[in-house]
Formats: structure tokens, C-alpha cells, sequence
């Protein structure tokens, strides 16, 4: 395996380099997925039946919670990789680490919303708003949950092995998704969020 020193650890050989490019590819089909969720969202965003519309069942603090936790971890998992870069291991693990704190926040928050919903009478089966609702935001749960165990394990696999070309690539690749995650809730927070409050 040649390494390139001259590259960042996680760019140093060919075969990182084809698995960034591949996640990257792979991220394309995670975007496609979303703009099919948000497009049946902003469809159905009006169909509240006899249910209740955002504006009635939207609370702005746990949401900006979720926002503020989730942003910060995004800050996080830029200086774990930074970290990562510069050979600080100990750092690194403790960054991410972090990061996978203010994950699990975020979902504590996103659970007790959903239970929220629930409750007053906002289910799946409410109506095709809830339902497209619920469906959207438990599909972003659901990869943070994802991301939760998988930089979990990256943190495993650097402790055990120690930063090499091979788990730097990886926990480089785990910090893209995340900072996916991001991006994706950003775009919940403006338009199912926001915009449904007014």
C-alpha cells in the first residue's frame, strides 16, 4: 500500500481516496431520498383533515434545542477532525466523542417531540400532514441514531488501532455524513419548522 505523506492522512492512498469519492457518490442517492421526503412534505404540507396543522402543534424552544445541539456537534466533529489531522489521537476521540453527545441530546429532544405529538393527538395516522411529518423527522432520527453507533465504533477502532491511513479515512467519512445530518436539518428547522409556525 503506497502511502502519500504529502496528503492528508485520510486522502494518503488510493483506495482511501476511491472510498471518499464512493461515500461521496453514495450521499448524492442520502440527498435524493431527502428532496423525495421534503417534495411529499411541501404536497401534503395543507391536507390536516380534521388533525392539527404546524402552526398548532410546533414548539419553538425544543426545536431550538435541536437545532443548537446539533450545530455545535457539527463545530465538534471539525476539530475531532482536525485533530485527526495534526496526529492528536487522545483529542480526536474526545471530540468525537462529544459529538456523539450532542447527538444523543438531539434525540432525547426529537423522542420527547415525537412522544409531544403523539399525546395531542398529532400520530401517523392523523392525517396525510402528520404523517409526512413524522415520516420525515423520523427519517432523519433514524440516520442520526445510525450515526450514533457508527462514530461509536470509529472511536473503538482508533483507540485500538491508533490513527492510520485506514481509520483516519474512516472517521473522516463518518464526519461527512454528519455534517450531512446537518444540512438536512438545517433545511427542516427553515421549512417544516419556521415556516410552519407562521
Amino acid at each position: 500500500m503506497n502511502v502519500d505523506h504529502s496528503l492528508p492522512l485520510e486522502y494518503s492512498t488510493d483506495q482511501n481516496q476511491l472510498n471518499i469519492l464512493g461515500f461521496w457518490i453514495f450521499l448524492g442517492a442520502e440527498i435524493m431520498l431527502f428532496a423525495t421526503l421534503f417534495a411529499t412534505y411541501f404536497t401534503l404540507v395543507d391536507r390536516t383533515g380534521s388533525g392539527p396543522s404546524g402552526a398548532e402543534i410546533f414548539e419553538i424552544t425544543p426545536v431550538l434545542i435541536e437545532t443548537f445541539v446539533l450545530l455545535t456537534s457539527s463545530f465538534t466533529i471539525g476539530l475531532g477532525v482536525h485533530a485527526m489531522r495534526i496526529g492528536h489521537k487522545k483529542a480526536m476521540m474526545t471530540f468525537f466523542a462529544v459529538t456523539l453527545l450532542f447527538g444523543l441530546t438531539f434525540l432525547g429532544v426529537e423522542i420527547y417531540e415525537f412522544i409531544h405529538y403523539v399525546h395531542i393527538g398529532a400520530g401517523l395516522q392523523t392525517s396525510a400532514f402528520t404523517a409526512i411529518l413524522l415520516t420525515t423527522l423520523g427519517t432523519h432520527g433514524a440516520h442520526v441514531t445510525l450515526g450514533l453507533f457508527w462514530g461509536l465504533f470509529i472511536i473503538l477502532q482508533v483507540k485500538n488501532r491508533g490513527l492510520t491511513p485506514g481509520t483516519a479515512n474512516k472517521a473522516f467519512i463518518f464526519s461527512l455524513y454528519w455534517h450531512f445530518l446537518d444540512v438536512v436539518w438545517i433545511f427542516i428547522f427553515s421549512f417544516v419548522y419556521l415556516k410552519g409556525m407562521m
